[in-house]
């Protein structure tokens, strides 16, 4: 069977940073930056995407395009006879697989909320009876259930049209629609009273307030922040790497897509920041954010129903496209490995996940109980331990093995790895960079993974 390709360059790029773009920077990103003191954050996470997170999407993507195929055959085609690098293609698909067993739960939960503000169930709502709201969400399987089965039939069937006519076709108009959307409510927020508090916070750095805070942790939270929001291990990105063309330099393109997700991230704060301060509301007040307390600020604001509509709808594209891709690698590597048709692997692979979805969504009533992880001291539940296990493990020590691979004399190796980056027009990766991909990069991300298991 030939292998799909993108029909255009902005289809890969529109596609690729739609699976970075997602939760992690319109929902973690604002209110870790709230967290962290504002603009000294925003400058450490920058640096840390450039010399972290562009390298290590250079990899994946080069696996994906030096190979042509999916994560467990790309290694195949790539490793050196008689080693077991393909493994790792195989705990990609679990995690994979593992992602979407939550985060089609949380993508229900913006689509229901955006339901709520377009119908008006938020009118007339009192302060202090918008947590309960939330609450009574989590409380509901039943409502859960239905908002998380329209996203998984939704991601399938666009999935099941094929790379071109469904994933770059759906992707390509959603990501636009959430770029203008994005533009359009951080233009509203400017104009908010009060706004220029919100964004001074926001965007220039104040190392005092950084002190206080603690300097050692607003840098580590940076670099966890900038290491995530790519979610780069898990080979989500290495997919599209093989349905690229060879006609540009995987550096040029990793930085664009790390651009765009970067955009996006901003942006978020810049609708939330100035909104939240206008009101008198704490950026910083953790994941209640988006579900507590953004829509008592809508409840403020004059035209607050459509702004909150509108904000939710925005919230459900940007999670929406990380699960049409994360899908598509699941299917990719169905296809590849078991010879699969696209029918075959989309029923099969929709059921599974459909099944697999449901204990996130009883994991908050029915099948309810709470445990103490290091992303949830105050007590986890299902969605708590899946996040856990992508984040904190799955993530870091998947990277860390797409950077070995690719870097060191027992995996595919440092020339051809920089060959495959260098192939084509646009910005290049130096041969001068070879020492730090080998020695030092391999210790940030160990930190990253040490922290994240403390």
């Amino acid at each position: 069977m030939k292998r799909e390709n993108f029909q255009s360059r902005l289809g890969f790029l529109l596609v690729s940073a739609g699976c970075a773009i997602g939760i992690g920077n319109v929902w973690k990103f604002p209110y870790v930056t709230g967290e962290n003191g504002g603009g000294v954050f925003v400058l450490f996470y920058v640096l840390f995407l450039i010399i972290m997170g562009v390298p290590v999407l250079t990899m994946e993507l080069a696996v994906g395009r030096a190979s042509g195929k999916s994560a467990v055959e790309g290694y195949k085609a790539l490793e050196p006879k008689g080693s077991k690098w393909h493994i790792h293609g195989w705990v990609c698909i679990i995690g994979c697989c593992l992602l979407m067993m939550y985060y089609t739960t949380v993508a229900g939960w913006m689509l229901d909320y955006f339901y709520k503000f377009a119908s008006g169930a938020f009118t007339g709502v009192a302060d202090e009876a918008v947590d309960g709201v939330f609450s009574a969400m989590l409380a509901n399987p039943g409502e859960m259930a239905v908002f998380m089965v329209i996203i998984v039939l939704a991601g399938f069937l666009v999935c099941s049209f094929g790379l071109q006519k469904g994933l770059e076709r759906i992707s390509k108009w959603m990501m636009l629609a959430l770029l203008v959307l994005i533009v359009v409510l951080a233009g509203h927020s400017l104009t908010l009273d009060g706004a220029a508090e919100g964004v001074k916070f926001y965007l220039l750095p104040d190392f005092q307030r950084a002190a206080e805070v603690g300097l050692g942790k607003v840098i580590t939270a940076a670099m966890n922040q900038s290491f995530f929001t790519l979610s780069l291990g898990i080979a989500a990105m290495e997919i599209f790497g093989s349905y690229m063309s060879k006609d540009h330099t995987l550096t040029g393109e990793a930085v664009r897509i790390c651009a765009l997700d970067t955009f996006v991230a901003f942006m978020s704060g810049m609708i939330i920041f100035p909104a939240c301060f206008s009101f008198g509301v704490e950026a910083g007040s953790g994941p209640s954010l988006i579900f507590m307390t953004l829509p008592r600020v809508f409840l403020h604001m004059a035209g607050g129903r459509v702004w909150g509509a509108l904000f939710f709808l925005f919230m459900t594209f940007a999670s929406f496209t990380t699960v049409l891709a994360v899908f598509e690698n699941i299917m990719a590597n169905c296809m590849d490995s078991f010879g699969w048709s696209r029918k075959k692997a989309t029923v099969v692979c929709g059921l599974f996940i459909l099944i697999a979805s449901l204990p996130c969504v009883l994991g908050y009533n029915v099948w309810y109980f709470s445990v103490v992880l290091p992303n949830a001291p105050g007590g986890g539940q299902i969605l708590d331990i899946e996040d856990f296990l992508v984040s904190n493990l799955l993530l870091p020590i998947g990277s860390l093995i797409y950077l070995l691979f690719c870097v060191s004399r027992w995996g595919w190796g440092f020339d051809k790895y920089l060959a495959e980056a260098n192939t084509g027009r646009g910005l290049r990766m130096s041969r001068a960079f070879k020492p730090y991909f080998q020695f030092i990069l391999p210790i940030i991300i160990l930190v990253i993974l040490i922290q994240g298991l403390l």
